[in-house]
Protein backbone atom coordinates (compact mmCIF):
# COMPACT_ATOMS: atom_id res chain seq x y z
CA UNK A 1 0.00 0.00 0.00
CA UNK A 2 1.69 3.45 -0.99
CA UNK A 3 0.56 5.57 1.09
CA UNK A 4 2.32 9.51 0.81
CA UNK A 5 0.84 11.79 3.40
CA UNK A 6 2.04 15.42 2.55
CA UNK A 7 3.89 17.96 5.45
CA UNK A 8 3.24 21.01 4.50
CA UNK A 9 5.76 23.60 5.70
CA UNK A 10 6.89 27.38 4.92
CA UNK A 11 10.09 26.69 7.49
CA UNK A 12 12.57 24.23 8.91
CA UNK A 13 10.97 21.84 11.41
CA UNK A 14 11.04 18.44 12.72
CA UNK A 15 9.73 15.80 10.35
CA UNK A 16 8.25 12.10 11.05
CA UNK A 17 10.63 9.84 9.86
CA UNK A 18 7.79 7.38 8.42
CA UNK A 19 8.31 6.75 4.57
CA UNK A 20 4.58 7.95 4.43
CA UNK A 21 5.47 11.61 5.70
CA UNK A 22 6.06 13.67 2.39
CA UNK A 23 7.75 16.69 3.55
CA UNK A 24 6.95 19.57 0.90
CA UNK A 25 7.72 23.34 0.95
CA UNK A 26 4.89 25.08 0.10
CA UNK A 27 4.51 28.75 -1.50
CA UNK A 28 8.27 27.80 -2.67
CA UNK A 29 8.01 30.17 -5.86
CA UNK A 30 7.63 33.17 -3.02
CA UNK A 31 10.65 31.93 -0.92
CA UNK A 32 14.02 32.59 -1.13
CA UNK A 33 15.33 29.96 0.97
CA UNK A 34 15.27 26.34 -0.16
CA UNK A 35 14.21 24.28 2.89
CA UNK A 36 15.94 20.83 1.19
CA UNK A 37 12.62 19.09 1.21
CA UNK A 38 10.16 18.72 -2.05
CA UNK A 39 8.98 22.20 -3.70
CA UNK A 40 5.34 22.64 -4.48
CA UNK A 41 7.22 24.69 -7.52
CA UNK A 42 7.45 22.18 -10.19
CA UNK A 43 5.45 20.36 -12.62
CA UNK A 44 1.91 21.50 -12.95
CA UNK A 45 1.20 24.08 -9.73
CA UNK A 46 -0.25 27.26 -7.69
CA UNK A 47 3.13 27.70 -5.98
CA UNK A 48 2.88 31.75 -5.98
CA UNK A 49 -0.27 31.89 -5.04
CA UNK A 50 0.51 30.58 -1.49
CA UNK A 51 -0.93 33.47 0.70
CA UNK A 52 -4.22 33.20 -0.83
CA UNK A 53 -4.43 29.11 -0.70
CA UNK A 54 -1.83 28.24 2.29
CA UNK A 55 -1.61 24.50 2.71
CA UNK A 56 -3.36 23.85 -0.85
CA UNK A 57 -0.84 24.45 -2.81
CA UNK A 58 0.43 21.69 -1.82
CA UNK A 59 -2.46 19.99 -2.18
CA UNK A 60 -2.63 21.25 -5.86
CA UNK A 61 0.95 19.86 -6.40
CA UNK A 62 0.42 16.42 -4.83
CA UNK A 63 -2.94 16.33 -7.28
CA UNK A 64 -0.92 16.92 -10.06
CA UNK A 65 2.52 15.56 -9.69
CA UNK A 66 2.32 12.68 -7.01
CA UNK A 67 1.30 8.69 -7.55
CA UNK A 68 0.66 7.40 -4.71
CA UNK A 69 -2.53 4.76 -3.75
CA UNK A 70 -3.43 7.14 -0.91
CA UNK A 71 -2.72 10.98 -1.00
CA UNK A 72 -3.02 12.93 2.66
CA UNK A 73 -2.38 16.08 4.15
CA UNK A 74 -1.13 17.50 7.39
CA UNK A 75 1.04 19.97 8.73
CA UNK A 76 4.33 20.28 10.36
CA UNK A 77 2.54 21.35 13.48
CA UNK A 78 -0.23 18.94 13.32
CA UNK A 79 -0.64 15.58 12.79
CA UNK A 80 -2.76 12.61 12.44
CA UNK A 81 -2.23 10.04 15.62
CA UNK A 82 -3.06 6.73 17.11
CA UNK A 83 -1.04 6.88 19.99
CA UNK A 84 -2.98 7.32 23.42
CA UNK A 85 -1.80 9.77 26.01
CA UNK A 86 -0.79 13.40 26.36
CA UNK A 87 0.14 15.16 23.08
CA UNK A 88 3.99 15.46 24.48
CA UNK A 89 3.77 11.39 24.33
CA UNK A 90 1.73 10.84 21.34
CA UNK A 91 3.54 10.44 17.94
CA UNK A 92 2.31 11.10 14.09
CA UNK A 93 0.11 8.04 12.77
CA UNK A 94 2.15 5.37 11.24
CA UNK A 95 2.02 3.30 7.98
CA UNK A 96 1.74 0.25 9.77
CA UNK A 97 -0.72 2.11 11.85
CA UNK A 98 -2.65 2.93 8.70
CA UNK A 99 -2.83 0.29 6.76
CA UNK A 100 -6.03 -1.83 8.46
CA UNK A 101 -7.98 1.84 8.31
CA UNK A 102 -7.20 2.47 4.59
CA UNK A 103 -8.37 -1.49 4.52
CA UNK A 104 -11.95 -0.40 5.42
CA UNK A 105 -12.26 3.20 4.88
CA UNK A 106 -11.31 5.80 1.45
CA UNK A 107 -11.35 8.31 3.70
CA UNK A 108 -9.98 9.48 7.25
CA UNK A 109 -10.58 13.24 8.63
CA UNK A 110 -9.33 14.57 11.44
CA UNK A 111 -11.86 14.61 14.30
CA UNK A 112 -14.03 17.14 14.43
CA UNK A 113 -14.32 20.83 15.72
CA UNK A 114 -16.93 22.00 18.18
CA UNK A 115 -18.30 26.10 18.17
CA UNK A 116 -21.37 24.98 20.03
CA UNK A 117 -22.73 28.14 20.40
CA UNK A 118 -21.96 29.51 16.70
CA UNK A 119 -22.68 27.61 13.32
CA UNK A 120 -19.86 26.84 11.17
CA UNK A 121 -21.25 29.89 8.80
CA UNK A 122 -21.59 32.39 11.59
CA UNK A 123 -18.15 31.09 12.73
CA UNK A 124 -16.38 32.14 9.40
CA UNK A 125 -18.15 35.40 9.40
CA UNK A 126 -17.04 36.55 12.82
CA UNK A 127 -13.44 35.71 11.84
CA UNK A 128 -13.23 36.89 8.17
CA UNK A 129 -15.36 38.17 5.71
CA UNK A 130 -18.93 37.20 4.84
CA UNK A 131 -18.87 37.66 1.31
CA UNK A 132 -16.36 34.86 1.21
CA UNK A 133 -19.07 32.23 2.15
CA UNK A 134 -21.92 34.27 0.04
CA UNK A 135 -19.94 34.27 -2.79
CA UNK A 136 -19.32 30.59 -2.09
CA UNK A 137 -22.94 29.57 -2.11
CA UNK A 138 -23.14 31.83 -5.42
CA UNK A 139 -20.32 30.04 -7.26
CA UNK A 140 -21.89 26.69 -6.27
CA UNK A 141 -25.69 27.99 -7.54
CA UNK A 142 -23.67 28.30 -11.00
CA UNK A 143 -21.30 24.96 -10.87
CA UNK A 144 -22.88 22.85 -8.75
CA UNK A 145 -26.38 23.30 -7.50
CA UNK A 146 -26.95 19.74 -6.64
CA UNK A 147 -24.56 20.83 -4.07
CA UNK A 148 -26.28 23.46 -2.46
CA UNK A 149 -28.31 21.68 0.12
CA UNK A 150 -25.26 19.89 1.54
CA UNK A 151 -23.80 23.45 1.35
CA UNK A 152 -26.22 24.96 3.61
CA UNK A 153 -26.82 22.21 5.69
CA UNK A 154 -22.95 22.26 6.50
CA UNK A 155 -22.97 26.19 7.11
CA UNK A 156 -25.71 25.45 9.88
CA UNK A 157 -23.73 22.89 11.84
CA UNK A 158 -21.68 23.59 15.00
CA UNK A 159 -19.33 22.00 14.26
CA UNK A 160 -16.90 20.26 11.27
CA UNK A 161 -13.32 18.58 9.97
CA UNK A 162 -10.81 21.33 9.76
CA UNK A 163 -7.13 22.36 8.48
CA UNK A 164 -7.77 20.49 5.47
CA UNK A 165 -6.31 17.43 6.81
CA UNK A 166 -7.46 14.39 5.49
CA UNK A 167 -6.06 10.63 4.00
CA UNK A 168 -7.88 9.78 0.91
CA UNK A 169 -7.70 6.64 -1.63
CA UNK A 170 -6.45 8.48 -5.22
CA UNK A 171 -9.59 7.94 -7.13
CA UNK A 172 -11.71 9.59 -4.37
CA UNK A 173 -8.56 12.09 -4.09
CA UNK A 174 -8.92 12.70 -7.72
CA UNK A 175 -12.83 13.94 -8.04
CA UNK A 176 -12.19 15.80 -4.36
CA UNK A 177 -9.25 18.36 -6.16
CA UNK A 178 -11.20 18.29 -9.37
CA UNK A 179 -14.64 19.76 -7.60
CA UNK A 180 -12.80 22.17 -4.82
CA UNK A 181 -10.50 23.72 -7.37
CA UNK A 182 -13.20 24.31 -9.88
CA UNK A 183 -15.05 25.96 -7.16
CA UNK A 184 -12.13 28.48 -5.38
CA UNK A 185 -10.61 29.11 -9.18
CA UNK A 186 -14.05 30.36 -9.91
CA UNK A 187 -14.34 32.23 -6.43
CA UNK A 188 -11.22 33.91 -6.92
CA UNK A 189 -12.34 35.22 -10.22
CA UNK A 190 -15.19 36.79 -8.25
CA UNK A 191 -13.74 37.88 -4.92
CA UNK A 192 -12.32 41.32 -4.43
CA UNK A 193 -9.43 40.62 -1.21
CA UNK A 194 -7.24 43.65 -2.57
CA UNK A 195 -8.33 45.60 0.97
CA UNK A 196 -7.92 42.27 3.03
CA UNK A 197 -5.72 41.53 6.06
CA UNK A 198 -2.81 39.51 5.32
CA UNK A 199 -4.50 36.77 7.16
CA UNK A 200 -7.85 37.19 5.61
CA UNK A 201 -6.36 37.12 2.22
CA UNK A 202 -5.92 33.43 2.46
CA UNK A 203 -9.65 32.90 2.32
CA UNK A 204 -9.23 30.31 -0.14
CA UNK A 205 -7.49 28.18 2.37
CA UNK A 206 -10.08 29.28 4.72
CA UNK A 207 -12.81 28.31 2.33
CA UNK A 208 -11.46 25.34 1.32
CA UNK A 209 -11.72 24.20 4.92
CA UNK A 210 -15.16 24.51 4.50
CA UNK A 211 -15.46 22.69 1.16
CA UNK A 212 -14.40 19.71 2.57
CA UNK A 213 -17.85 18.73 4.25
CA UNK A 214 -20.12 19.56 1.74
CA UNK A 215 -18.29 17.36 -0.52
CA UNK A 216 -18.40 14.54 2.16
CA UNK A 217 -21.65 15.32 3.00
CA UNK A 218 -23.44 15.26 -0.84
CA UNK A 219 -21.37 12.10 -1.69
CA UNK A 220 -22.67 10.24 1.40
CA UNK A 221 -18.40 9.32 1.82
CA UNK A 222 -18.12 6.71 4.45
CA UNK A 223 -15.22 7.84 6.59
CA UNK A 224 -12.85 7.20 9.75
CA UNK A 225 -11.74 10.41 12.29
CA UNK A 226 -9.14 9.87 13.86
CA UNK A 227 -7.15 12.03 16.68
CA UNK A 228 -4.97 14.40 15.75
CA UNK A 229 -2.04 16.45 18.05
CA UNK A 230 -0.77 19.82 18.09
CA UNK A 231 3.18 19.85 18.11
CA UNK A 232 3.14 22.59 19.97
CA UNK A 233 2.00 24.44 23.31
CA UNK A 234 -1.44 26.09 22.12
CA UNK A 235 -2.71 28.89 24.44
CA UNK A 236 -6.15 28.15 24.75
CA UNK A 237 -7.19 30.87 27.01
CA UNK A 238 -5.78 33.43 24.44
CA UNK A 239 -8.35 31.19 21.44
CA UNK A 240 -11.08 31.35 24.11
CA UNK A 241 -11.13 34.82 24.61
CA UNK A 242 -10.49 35.90 21.18
CA UNK A 243 -13.54 33.56 20.00
CA UNK A 244 -16.13 35.16 22.45
CA UNK A 245 -14.75 38.68 21.64
CA UNK A 246 -15.56 38.42 18.16
CA UNK A 247 -19.04 36.42 19.11
CA UNK A 248 -20.09 39.59 21.15
CA UNK A 249 -18.98 42.35 18.90
CA UNK A 250 -20.42 40.78 16.25
CA UNK A 251 -23.90 40.90 18.34
CA UNK A 252 -23.87 44.41 18.94
CA UNK A 253 -23.27 45.12 15.32
CA UNK A 254 -26.67 43.15 14.41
Amino acid sequence: MNIKILVATHKPYWMPEDCIYLPVQTGAALSVDDLGFTRDDSGDNISNRNRNYCELTGLYWAWKNLDADYIGLSHYRRHFTLRKGTDKQALPVSGEELEPLLNKYDVILPRKRYYYIETSYTQYIHAHHKEDLDNTEAVLNDLYPEYLDAYREVMNRTSGHRFNMFIMKKDVFDDYCTWVFSILFELEKRLDISDYSLNDARVFGFVGERLLDVWIRKNQIVYKEIPYIFMEKQDWLRKGGAFLKRKINSNKES
